[in-house]
């Protein structure tokens, strides 16, 4: 495998972390050593190739991601986040096409942690007044 033509990302989104890596082909995705047909359902499939089908990228490149943590969803925001970045690494002018898309920003949202005397994050235990 050449080096120069590979290129690593590292995306995340809630907990789940995606380690990408891009290197020219026939548009092959392999998740976890398994066929993105096998591993995610259409959504999820549709969420992580949307960079490359806004980039017009979708045959150009293999793409090999190992991804772990967080459930369905966050996985598949997280490879997407992890696509675009190794998509700018090839092609700089890629740049603003994906930042007016949002695929740029990293989602910050993760779940709020539960406090101490409650039931969740902001759930109460009910009150009673007698």
């Amino acid at each position: 495998m050449e080096k120069e033509n590979v290129f690593y990302a590292t995306g995340k989104r809630k907990s789940g972390i995606a380690k990408t890596w891009l290197k020219p082909g026939s548009g092959n995705i392999t998740v976890n050593n398994k066929p993105v047909d096998i591993y995610f359902s259409a959504y999820a499939k549709q969420v992580l190739m949307e960079p490359l089908e806004l980039t017009k990228n979708t045959d150009v490149y293999d793409i090999n991601v190992k991804v772990l943590g967080g459930g369905v969803v966050g996985q598949a925001g997280a490879i997407r986040h992890g696509i675009t970045k190794a998509l700018i690494q090839a092609d700089p002018d890629l740049r603003s096409v994906l930042k007016k898309a949002g695929f740029i920003t990293r989602d910050p949202r993760i779940k709020e942690r539960k406090k101490y005397g409650q039931k969740g994050a902001r759930a109460r235990f009910q009150f009673s007044k007698r």
